[in-house]
């Protein structure tokens, strides 16, 4: 049940984007899908955050740029946080810390290389970085949830580097 809400909010979401003609500059990262939820008012230069209340401050400076990016890369076989990744955590750390009420859910995933068993363990751990992260710097840990789909869910095909890269990440997906 809680998965349609989500298929459906999003999708309502993708209708209001395509209506407005919002403009989507903050949604971009490289290579990859954002999806989350943000949206830009067309014409009046306010974006929204998950929760559809406007995000003020977090909508203008380098805290803004990285809290568009909803998704975090890793190295192969690792589920430490680079100095990149560690920056968008803990833009989306503050703030969560500041809207209390918005639950998150962390979504890790492994590249296609490894046994089925092995790449859920390993996006279990890497979401659970992210997820200490989050409890480091405020955020309370019974809003945070986490799953890992292993290698069931790659955003990018291929069987080289370039694919594995983008495979190798935790998705931010905000929930209510």
């Amino acid at each position: 049940m809680k998965k349609t809400s989500q298929v459906i909010l999003i999708m309502l979401l993708a209708g209001m984007v395509a209506v407005s003609g919002c403009n989507k500059k903050n949604r971009k990262a490289e290579g990859t899908d954002m999806g989350d939820g943000s949206v830009s008012a067309s014409g009046t230069g306010t974006e929204f955050g998950p929760d559809g209340k406007p995000l003020g401050d977090w909508q203008s400076g380098e805290s803004g740029d990285l809290l568009s990016q909803t998704t975090v890369l890793f190295a192969y076989d690792s589920s430490e946080l680079d100095a990149q990744s560690q920056a968008i955590a803990e833009a989306h750390a503050a703030f969560l810390r500041e809207n209390t009420s918005i639950r998150v859910v962390l979504e890790g995933h492994a590249d296609e290389r490894g046994t089925r068993e092995y790449n859920l363990a390993l996006g279990e751990r890497r979401a659970q970085s992210v997820a200490d992260v989050f409890i480091a710097l405020g955020v309370s840990a019974a809003n945070i949830d986490i799953v890992s789909y292993g290698e069931e869910n790659p955003v990018a095909d291929g069987h080289d580097e370039s694919a594995w890269h983008l495979n190798r990440r935790v998705e931010i997906r905000y929930d209510r």
